[in-house]
């Protein structure tokens, strides 16, 4: 089935992993979107497997770069050559999103800011994504996910500190970028639709900092509010206003998580199923307001009743409870997840090496339609096939490629 942005175009100019992302989101939308590449290094994060700093090896899969780019068109031009940036404006001319995260001072450099983009395409939606922001003293910093949504953002400070009192890290490579590709493909499908309603197009603009402070955004609130900095560390993890939304641990060393939010309406279920069916009347948790003025004693109950058997024990048990309740899975176990699979949340594509790869698909759903996915174009792999579609012929292909204008 055609993805609802079937015959939309977008130039992307950028390289690693926020505006990828916003991309790969459009192509699972269905759009068809051209991955402009250096002729000479491409992007650079193609070049973490042969590295070393991903595993895999050279002939290996490289999911930093299958992730962001599936589906994608990959068009080799060196857009500093002036041959090669006109071939990049002959491609916007026909294009209905600029997309790139390239800095300000790079795009006018090189030629393609706003006023360059627009004098090919007066139609055409401009996205940009950026560290912190198009205005103000930094707007033309660099800024990356660990810098700008980890760190300045404040994201950190909610995250229990290490031992040591050395903030938390991020908990995975391009925890932030991911996060803020998913809002930039988001903004440009509004901004698809306004220029449908009213024929105005938009200049998009998403930063990685502000991304994690719409992410923080109660606490953000919450902090200014009432006088704190960052969440309080330590502390007895029992103390607690709800017992019936926390995590407690299995007989296996597993944890399973509870978010009984309206906890009345499950108490006396939840300790019938956890074989303590006297907490259901004991005068200390037989209401929210009763456990909440015992809740040291309530989870250690709670504690205890998790803590006589293992996950596998207590996935059978709790099957049918009314209430929300989720184990911590471990990576591995997402692949046998029955509502992973029966959602279509990790498709498979075949890789250049003939490697069946699961990627994950983007959250949105149209029609009930998992997105297909393909696998991450070559380095230039498209470009003579794009360059010809737009106009050009053979022969000024090949005097491009002697030039070095394009691979």
């Amino acid at each position: 089935m055609a993805g609802p942005l079937d015959g939309i175009t977008v130039i992307e100019v950028s390289s690693w992993m926020f505006i990828p992302s916003a991309g790969a989101v459009l192509v699972d939308q269905g759009a068809a979107v051209l991955k402009i590449e250096s002729p000479t290094t491409g992007d650079p994060q193609r070049g973490l497997v042969s590295s070393g700093l991903l595993p895999g090896g050279a002939e290996g899969v490289n999911f930093m770069m299958e992730q962001p780019n599936h589906g994608k068109q990959s068009v080799a031009i060196d857009i500093a050559n002036p041959d090669g940036r006109a071939a990049l404006l002959k491609l916007v001319e026909t294009a209905d999103v600029f997309l790139t995260n390239y800095l300000p001072q790079v795009r006018r450099k090189l030629g393609i800011d706003t006023e360059h983009i627009r004098a090919a395409n007066p139609d055409i939606i401009i996205a940009r994504g950026t560290g912190q922001g198009t205005r103000g003293p930094d707007a033309e910093k660099p800024g990356y996910d660990g810098s700008s949504y980890w760190a300045r953002s404040g994201m950190a400070s909610v995250m229990p500190e290490n031992a040591n009192g050395w903030p938390m890290g991020q908990p995975a490579p391009a925890f932030g970028d991911v996060m803020g590709g998913l809002a930039v493909a988001g903004a440009i499908g509004t901004a698809l639709f306004k220029r449908q309603r009213t024929g105005e197009p938009s200049i998009v603009d998403v930063s990685l900092m502000a991304t994690a402070l719409w992410q923080n955004s109660p606490l953000v609130v919450a902090s200014k509010l009432f006088g704190f900095s960052k969440i309080p560390q330590g502390g007895d993890r029992r103390q607690v206003p709800n017992p019936g939304v926390g995590n407690y641990r299995t007989a296996d060393g597993r944890f399973i998580g509870l978010i009984l939010l309206q906890s009345d309406k499950f108490w006396t279920e939840l300790v019938t199923l956890l074989e303590k069916p006297e907490m259901a009347t004991d005068e200390r948790f037989v209401d929210a307001e009763a456990r909440m003025a015992n809740s040291i004693e309530c989870v250690t109950l709670l504690d205890e009743a998790f803590a006589a058997h293992p996950l596998s024990h207590w996935r059978e048990v709790l099957e049918g409870f009314s209430g929300a309740w989720t184990p911590f899975q471990t990576l591995d176990e997402i692949y046998e997840d029955p509502q992973s699979i029966a959602n279509g949340y990790l498709p498979t594509m075949t890789a250049a090496n003939g490697q069946e790869v699961h990627l994950v698909a983007s959250p949105a759903q149209f029609d009930g339609e998992s997105p297909e996915m393909t696998r991450c174009p070559g380095h230039g792999e498209h470009t003579d096939d794009v360059l010809l579609a737009a106009g050009y012929v053979m022969d000024q292909i090949l005097e491009l490629k002697l030039s070095g204008a394009i691979l």
